[in-house]
């Protein structure tokens, strides 16, 4: 199996080699917390009701001028429910409510534009879900109609879509076509029927390979693939089965997300045989093997969880110190300011956090009173943009120099000693390297990104931890 050497600098050239010595089960288990994601910090555990619709229309009207923005929008539905899905989303049968919702989002794109003052250019808008594609044509002709005419979309700008290739019609891979998609994320998981199942996720290759072809008839090129690993029933040969076929599509990227099993705070989850879900050692062989596999086909290892052909963006961002990660995941995106729009999507300005209303009636709403959906979210100070840098260049990098994080805050670079201190023990059991105040994560410790990021997490308290999945 071929691994991936360390990443030394954020503009490192990474490649392919086969002496990386790997964390073993014991050491998985003894650093397998419960931590956050990190696509935010503070996270959104500590978001609250003191950022108000009128706190983020103030942060709008001081967005830095002539810095380009970029968007999230959210749909919130989906036409049957796959229950290890960790989304904001609902169950419509109707197109009723889909059409209500299309309505009300054009609304907010009109007030956040009203709000913020001036024709903005736009360097990537992102559709996610739920299932973005499950509006029909004319309402995707619609939206891109209203953003367009609110906002400055550049000629380069990426425009991505998340896909549920189930039931998806040409017609409306068209339309996202002739509005200026360029990059779309299919969902797939795992091949596997008994794992599909158990997962309430019936999908054929055929119907991913259908999606595939239709994208690349109608000029999509840039394709991701979706797969998971830790779920019900799945075995090491299903995996790779699901990989090796997936493979033949030759995705530009690929994610391999572990299944976080979190049935307290998605209900739906407990429809999921727990005797069923590998332990520990099964999760850490999975994710291993389905890295190598993709290592070996030539891909390159992009932080926790995703794989990318060496000539796609992503892994130039990596080699080059500009890749960046949001609550999309790992990302491109530059701009210093994400406006997220529907509900319960998640922006982020320079002055902090926001979130709209995550229940539909309540977005609609604040809608129909003509305010802003806004409904918590948290400011940043000095010492949270700190630590958010230090997350980020470890989670994106696998390396931070501590001294250099907190000269450029203005800070002392003791502010950190705490946090060197708590990895020392990691650094004995072979999954870290610290030199100086610089941290560099051994390939050993890839899989454990979460746990090293969580040091500099001063909100993280471990009454707060069964919030989080596990880190493996």
């Amino acid at each position: 199996m071929s691994t991936i050497t360390d990443v030394p600098t954020p503009a490192a050239t990474v490649a392919p080699t086969d002496n990386v010595q790997l964390a073993t089960t014991e050491l998985l288990e003894k650093y397998d917390g419960r931590v956050p994601r990190y696509t935010s910090y503070p996270t959104a555990p500590h978001f609250s009701d003191r950022v108000t619709p009128g706190v983020y229309a103030h942060w709008l009207r001081d967005l830095p001028e002539g810095a380009p923005l970029s968007l999230y929008l959210h749909v919130p539905f989906c036409d049957s429910l796959c229950w290890f899905c960790g989304c904001n989303t609902t169950v419509v049968n109707r197109p009723e409510p889909v059409a209500r919702y299309v309505d009300l989002l054009l609304q907010e794109i009109d007030m956040v534009a009203r709000t913020i003052g001036d024709r903005r250019a736009v360097s990537q808008i992102h559709l996610g879900g739920g299932s973005p594609t499950i509006l029909n044509a004319e309402q995707v002709h619609r939206v891109f109609t209203r953003l367009r005419h609110n906002f400055d979309l550049r000629s380069d700008a990426e425009v991505a879509v998340e896909i549920d290739p189930r039931g998806l019609s040409e017609e409306v891979i068209a339309a996202f076509a002739e509005a200026g998609l360029s990059r779309a994320s299919i969902g797939v998981q795992d091949i596997n029927p008994k794992v599909q199942d158990a997962i309430n996720r019936i999908q054929s290759h055929e119907t991913t390979t259908r999606c595939v072809e239709l994208l690349r008839k109608h000029g999509v090129n840039k394709l991701n693939l979706d797969l998971m690993y830790g779920l019900p029933y799945q075995g090491i040969d299903d995996l790779h089965e699901t990989v090796r076929q997936n493979l033949e599509l030759s995705p530009d990227r690929v994610a391999v997300f572990g299944y976080a099993h979190v049935p307290w705070m998605k209900k739906h989850q407990k429809l999921i045989p727990e005797d069923a879900l590998p332990g520990t050692e099964e999760r850490w062989q999975q994710y291993r093997e389905a890295a190598g596999w993709l290592v070996g086909a030539g891909y390159w290892p992009i932080g926790l969880d995703h794989f990318a052909k060496p000539t796609d963006s992503m892994a130039q961002a990596l080699r080059e110190g500009w890749l960046h990660r949001n609550f999309q995941g790992y990302t491109t995106d530059q701009a210093p300011a994400l406006l997220g729009l529907g509900a319960s999507a998640i922006g982020k300005t320079p002055q902090g956090y926001t979130q709209n209303h995550r229940d539909v009636p309540n977005y609609a709403a604040a809608i129909k009173d003509s305010q802003l959906p806004t409904v918590k979210g948290v400011a940043i100070g000095t010492d949270d943009a700190m630590r958010s840098d230090a997350i980020e260049q470890v989670m994106c990098f696998m390396t931070v120099d501590v001294g250099e994080v907190a000269e450029r805050h203005g800070a002392d670079p003791s502010v950190f000693d705490n946090a060197i201190e708590q990895l020392r023990e990691m650094e004995q059991d072979g999954l870290l390297r610290i030199t100086g105040g610089r941290v560099t994560v051994l390939e050993s410790g890839r899989p454990l990104l979460r746990t090293v990021s969580s040091v500099f997490d001063a909100y993280l308290e471990s009454t707060q931890q069964r919030r989080h999945a596990s880190a493996v």
